[in-house]
């Protein structure tokens, strides 16, 4: 039997999008592969990310701007290009983290933020 200081840490949901279920590993691999290209002046895929997040719909964003969006995808895999889906990691160009958003349940193109589980 295992004692309470063996008990190995068990990742959790912290944030959905529609029905996804993002843990923190998946937020933090896709922030630092789309800072990483930033900072390199790299792009993924034909829709070139990250690119500018101008916040058009004023959503609740941990931190200040100027803001970059990644894909983070709902197979779990580090966008590498092809359809990005409709999940977004944003960022600000210091690489802090700033918020998921979604175009699933919003209008067109529009975001609306992802929630916190």
């Amino acid at each position: 039997m295992a004692l309470p200081s063996e008990i190995v840490a068990r990742q959790s949901c912290v944030e959905y999008c529609g029905n996804t279920c993002y843990w923190q590993s998946d937020i933090d691999a896709a922030l630092n592969k789309g800072y990483s290209l930033y900072q390199e002046g790299e792009t993924e895929g034909s829709n070139d990310y990250p690119h500018a997040e101008e916040n058009y719909e004023n959503l609740p964003f941990a931190v200040s701007g100027p803001y970059q969006e990644f894909p983070i995808l709902n197979s779990f895999k580090v966008y590498t290009g092809g359809d990005p889906g409709a999940d977004r990691v944003v960022f600000n160009t210091d690489g802090e983290f700033a918020a998921l958003v979604t175009h699933t349940g919003a209008s067109g193109d529009d975001f609306v933020s992802c929630s916190q589980a």
